[in-house]
């Protein structure tokens, strides 16, 4: 199994050939076509993936060859065809949009205060605006071939419905409802101040911050999408699924194959629908099942080895899981369907050292860890009573090393401890990684792509769009800047408007880091831990500064490679690009309003519930807590709790560490290129030996077994169906999956105010549901 990487194609000029005649077309983002270069001949441009099998896609037996490499994902699993005459901007891409927009903000804030972090899956919006929009095709009078009513052919009626419901409606509103349903870094600043520091941050302030904090980062990704969208090695695995299935629902369907997966896509979306409500609700047992928890239910070993059903239980080893929420992707980059399996095994291997580390720092009481819960993070005295935080601060929320000495320093449970370890020693290998592996083709692209054309077929077809210009680009980053400096004063959080701006040249630093990585193997550990820790040594003294240098430090980052996994959606399904920069930006000026007033509701009703150390199975405050005790730990504390002599001197350090890791594998596989060694991604190994350190882990074995079958066996020994139907299945699971979720959140869960829990029985019993002793 070959991983994506970055292949000779996407540079150099090619051969071109003539385009198609221009088309007519609602919108005014079509300029006149250019020529088409697309050198694919062998390639059949319409309709080509919905055949059972093309040239393309033999080897000289007449075999299905594997889905290897990056033009395999191009043109053997997703369609290059394009109307441009298709309209987008209808009434029912505004109207679905918007609606979607609103419910996946309100949805994504209350999943980040679930135990085990979910997020809005895009693929269970991509399924239901599906389904709204083809209601309004159907209702709405227009001109239309499926309309109910036949009406003057006006330019009203063409907004109002066009006709069928297409694939740039479909992506246009899948892109801005999934930016509305990302819940908003900044909602964690304002949580643990109201949670922890009884501060209520003014309405006004907080949605200006939180829709400056979104919007930054897009700012600062706009030059990236030249070698982080255009180029074929930029694969984006974790939304081939999506676009799979954007080819299913839209084009090809009087292929037979086409209806084949059409019905196989929604015989499983149901199937997963019905079974998911036996672990979610009736039967959480089926969350985690380990035989050595009902064999020993009285051990507390067995619970921390064995033990993951319920939130900071245990680490989960050999349980077997059967509730997809946590199997699957859970809307996140992870899916062991479509995540490559080198990156799978490199994260998973991490997680076999997390475990032997986890456990024997706490046999042999390193860092006194038997004085602190298993798994938590939160900080505690020595005696391993909770830390008292205010009670080192002064009224204005900066430390006083009076009251310091008085109270000492906080510690960690050793889990947090190597969890902080891990991710810090990622930074370093990110950096070396990238410099090893990627550095010379980035560069090079950049350095001629105003000479040399990108041969990307997808590329190619976009050309006859108008690109946003960069100077679109400077003015939101300006923009935000202006906001975020203005917020930072108005809400008193001790950052100057330097640190604002110190912040943001790390994140213009690392998104090209963490974006080749992210765009490659599909995978991008995060960065907060490091930023945290810079802006400590900036800013000592000041937890909440420390928040706000975090939000700008690490956010930009993170929206960064959202714009850009979107526009490499919007090249896929050929969505011009001004109309994904304004999805996005509408999404994310809808979503930071309704994630702040659902935040507001749910830290006034679940308090207490969201401080506890546990939580329930509902209900936690497991961000929060750890955003907190980072604020303290490296805002307040970072000089004293990390000093020389102290017993975490040593953490910082382990990012000069982590520079050094990659170097072996690099200069292994120079010396040995034919054995394997490029597939070791040593920043994912070394990212994930904290792994473990949080919320539900009954599923990493089930899924690890289950990306072993998927991504080697069926892959290898059975290409072709592999290629048809893997990752709409993964649409299909995932979809189906977050849709029961939601209904159950708000029929049965608590969402809309009250839980109705399902009678005690066997499968769902009291305490941990894997039967394993509770310990908190």
């Amino acid at each position: 199994m070959v991983v994506p990487e970055l292949p000779a194609v996407a540079d150099g000029p090619r051969e071109t050939s003539s385009s198609e005649g221009e088309k007519t077309s609602l919108r005014d983002e079509k300029v006149e076509p250019k020529a088409d270069v697309h050198s694919f001949d062998d390639v059949d441009d319409v309709g080509g993936v919905f055949e059972d099998s093309r040239a393309v896609d033999l080897d000289a037996n007449g075999k299905e060859k594997p889905i290897t490499d990056p033009i395999d994902y191009a043109l053997r699993l997703l369609s290059i065809e394009d109307d441009p005459g298709l309209p987008i901007l209808t009434f029912r891409m505004w109207f679905v949009g918007l609606g979607l927009s609103c419910f996946g903000a309100v949805l994504g804030q209350l999943f980040y205060f679930r135990p085990q972090t979910v997020y809005v899956s895009q693929l269970f919006l991509q399924i239901i605006g599906y389904l709204l929009a083809k209601a309004l095709e159907r209702l709405i009078p227009g001109p239309g071939e499926t309309a109910q009513f036949k009406t003057t052919d006006n330019a009203f009626w063409r907004f109002m419905n066009p006709g069928p419901f297409n694939i740039k409606e479909h992506a246009a509103i899948t892109i801005m409802s999934a930016t509305a349903s990302d819940s908003a870094l900044a909602i964690s600043i304002f949580a643990a101040q109201d949670l922890y520091y009884n501060v209520r941050p003014n309405a006004a302030v907080g949605i200006f911050t939180l829709i400056g904090s979104q919007l930054i980062g897009y700012g600062l990704a706009g030059i990236m999408r030249r070698f982080l969208v255009y180029p074929t090695y930029a694969v984006y695995p974790h939304i081939v699924p999506q676009i799979q299935l954007f080819d299913a629902l839209h084009r090809g369907k009087a292929a037979v194959l086409q209806k084949k997966r059409l019905n196989f896509f929604w015989c499983i979306f149901i199937g997963i629908f019905v079974w998911e409500w036996f672990p979610e609700y009736i039967a959480p047992t089926l969350t985690g099942i380990s035989i050595w928890c009902l064999a020993f239910q009285k051990s507390a070993w067995v619970t921390r080895i064995f033990g993951g059903a319920a939130g900071n239980e245990g680490l989960g080893l050999f349980s077997l899981c059967f509730d997809w929420a946590y199997i699957g992707s859970g809307g996140g980059a992870i899916g062991a369907l479509f995540t490559p399996l080198s990156t799978q095994l490199s994260l998973y291997a991490g997680c076999a050292v997390c475990i032997v580390a986890f456990c024997a720092c706490y046999a042999q009481n390193v860092w006194q860890a038997q004085r602190f819960p298993f798994l938590t993070q939160l900080l505690f005295h020595e005696n391993g009573t909770e830390y008292e935080q205010l009670a080192i601060l002064n009224a204005d929320f900066t430390l006083n090393s009076t009251k310091l000495a008085e109270q000492g320093l906080p510690y960690y449970a050793a889990s947090q401890l190597l969890y902080k370890v891990s991710r810090t020693m990622y930074i370093g290998a990110a950096i070396t990684h990238f410099v090893l592996w990627h550095s010379k083709t980035v560069f090079k692209i950049l350095k001629s792509y105003k000479d040399e054309d990108c041969q990307d077929p997808h590329y190619q077809k976009m050309k006859i769009y108008k690109e946003m210009s960069d100077w679109w680009y400077l003015a939101v980053l300006i923009g935000t800047l202006g906001m975020a400096i203005g917020t930072s004063y108005a809400a008193d959080s001790g950052l100057p408007w330097w640190g604002v701006i110190v912040a943001l040249l790390f994140a213009w630093f690392f998104i090209p880091i963490i974006g080749t990585l992210y765009c490659t193997v599909g995978y991008a550990p995060s960065i907060e831990n490091m930023i945290q820790m810079l802006g400590g040594a900036l800013i000592p003294g000041k937890p909440v500064a420390n928040m706000y240098f975090t939000l700008y430090g690490y956010n930009p980052v993170v929206q960064a490679t959202h714009l850009l996994r979107d526009l490499k959606m919007g090249q896929y399904t050929k969505v011009p690009p001004r109309v994904t920069f304004m999805a996005q930006t509408i999404g994310a000026v809808v979503g930071g309003i309704l994630n702040f007033v659902v935040m507001k509701s749910v830290l006034s009703s679940q308090r207490e519930i969201l401080k506890d150390v546990q939580g329930t199975n509902v209900w936690s405050g497991q961000m929060v807590q750890s955003y907190n005790s980072d604020a303290i730990a490296w805002g307040a504390l970072g000089k004293p709790l990390y000093a020389p002599g102290t017993q975490y001197a040593f953490v910082p350090y382990m990012l000069l560490v982590g520079l050094l890791f990659p170097i072996p594998t690099w200069y292994l596989h120079k010396k040995y290129p034919t054995v394997g060694f490029q597939h070791i991604f040593t920043p994912i190994l070394v990212a994930e030996l904290g792994y473990l350190s949080v919320g539900i882990n009954s599923s990493v074995f089930t899924t690890f077994c289950l990306a072993v079958f998927s991504q080697y066996y069926l892959r290898k020994y059975h290409a072709r169906w592999f290629r048809k139907y893997n990752f709409l299945m993964s649409a299909a699971l995932d979809g189906g999956t977050q849709v029961m979720v939601f209904v159950w959140s708000f029929a049965v869960g608590g969402a809309s105010g009250t839980s109705t829990p399902f009678p005690r029985w066997a499968l769902n019993p009291e305490g941990n549901p894997d039967y394993c002793l509770r310990l908190t």
